[in-house]
C-alpha cells in the first residue's frame, strides 16, 4: 500500500524525467479570499499535467520482460500524453486507446511523444476494455491512469515537493477523479502535517468519488459533460485509491459549470497562465469556500494546463 516511504522512493527514481514545479504565491486570489494562497503549477511539468509522475514511476518499476513486451494504456489526453513521454523516455513502444470524440488537442499532444494511438468506442470505459482486452491477448502491461501503486506514489511526490517549497498548509485543495492525486499527494502531506485539511472537489456534472465516498462504497454513476474532462468518469470497483480518499479527504465540495468557468478566467486574468478545466475545479472550490478559508495557508493543486484554444474561446464568450 502507498505511504510516505514508497512516495520518496518514487521522487528518487522519477527525478531524472520530472520537472520540480513552482509553488506560488498568488497576491490576487490571497487578497480575494482573505488568506495566503499558493498554487503548485502541475500545469508547467512535463506533458502538461501531474501525469508524468505516475507514468514515469510505473514504467520505471517494470521487469526488462515486461519492457520489451510494450505496454499499453487509455486515455483521453493527459494519461496517454504522459505515458507516451515515459515509455519514449525508456525505449518501450507505446499503445493507447482513445473514444470518438476525444480532444483532438490531446491526441495530437499523446502522438508528439510517440504513442501508436487506436480509436474504440464511444466513451472511455469501452476504450479501456479494449485496451485491457488488447493487454491480456498480446501479454503487455496494462498502465492504469489511477489504480495502481506506482501510480499513485509517483502522483503523490507533488507533496514532497510542495513540503520543500513552504513551511506548513492549514489546507491543500486538489481535484478528485480516480483518487490518485488526491490520494498521494494526501497521503504524504498528511504524515508530515497531520492537522492538514484536505478538500477535495469535482464537477456536479461527474463527482463518482465524493458520491461513492459519501455512501461509502464504490458507485456506478452517470456522467454528464463537463469542462474538467481530467476528472470525468467513473471508479474502478477494486480500485486501491478508494480506501486511501476515504482516510486522507476531510471534505468535498462540488463546483457548476459556470462556477469552473467563472474560475477560469479569474485565473487566467490573475495568473497570465493557462488551466484546463480539472484544474479549474480546484480554483472554482477555492473561490466557493473562501468564507470558511480566511486567514489560513492554502495550497491548490493546478493539475494541468493542456487545453485548446477553442475551448478558451467558448470559456471567454
Amino acid at each position: 500500500m502507498i505511504n510516505s516511504h514508497s512516495i520518496r522512493t518514487a521522487a528518487a527514481q522519477i527525478q531524472p524525467y520530472i520537472r520540480k514545479t513552482p509553488f506560488i504565491n498568488s497576491k490576487g486570489f490571497s487578497a480575494l479570499i482573505s488568506a495566503d494562497v499558493w498554487f503548485k503549477l502541475e500545469s508547467l511539468q512535463i506533458t502538461g499535467s501531474f501525469k508524468a509522475r505516475g507514468a514515469v514511476n510505473k514504467l520505471l518499476s517494470l521487469t526488462e520482460k515486461e519492457k520489451n513486451a510494450g505496454v499499453v494504456s487509455a486515455s483521453t489526453g493527459n494519461h496517454g500524453a504522459a505515458v507516451a513521454y515515459a515509455a519514449g523516455k525508456l525505449g518501450i513502444d507505446c499503445t493507447i486507446y482513445v473514444p470518438e470524440g476525444a480532444s483532438e488537442a490531446k491526441i495530437e499532444n499523446m502522438k508528439q511523444f510517440g504513442a501508436t494511438i487506436k480509436i474504440h468506442g464511444n466513451d472511455c470505459i469501452e476504450a479501456e476494455g479494449q485496451a485491457r482486452k488488447s493487454s491480456e491477448i498480446n501479454g503487455k502491461p496494462y498502465v492504469s491512469p489511477y489504480n495502481d501503486p506506482f501510480v499513485m506514489a509517483g502522483q503523490g511526490t507533488i507533496g514532497l515537493e510542495i513540503e520543500s517549497q513552504c513551511d506548513q498548509l492549514d489546507v491543500v485543495i486538489i481535484s478528485v477523479g480516480g483518487g490518485g492525486l488526491i490520494g498521494g499527494t494526501a497521503t504524504y502531506l498528511k504524515s508530515i502535517w497531520p492537522n492538514l485539511d484536505v478538500i477535495a472537489c469535482s464537477p456536479e456534472n461527474s463527482a463518482v468519488m465524493i458520491h461513492s465516498l459519501k455512501e461509502g462504497k464504490v458507485l456506478d454513476l452517470e456522467s454528464k459533460p463537463t469542462l474538467s474532462d481530467g476528472t470525468a468518469g467513473g471508479v474502478e470497483f477494486d480500485s486501491i485509491t478508494f480506501p486511501v480518499c476515504q482516510k486522507v479527504i476531510d471534505e468535498t465540495v462540488l463546483v457548476s459549470e459556470d462556477e469552473i468557468k467563472s474560475a477560469m478566467i479569474k485565473y487566467m486574468e490573475n495568473e497570465h497562465q493557462l488551466l484546463e478545466g480539472a484544474a479549474g475545479t480546484a480554483v472554482a472550490a477555492l473561490i466557493k469556500k473562501k468564507n470558511d478559508l480566511k486567514d489560513q495557508r492554502i495550497g491548490v493543486v493546478i493539475c494541468g494546463g493542456n487545453i485548446s484554444l477553442e475551448t478558451v474561446r467558448d470559456i471567454i464568450n
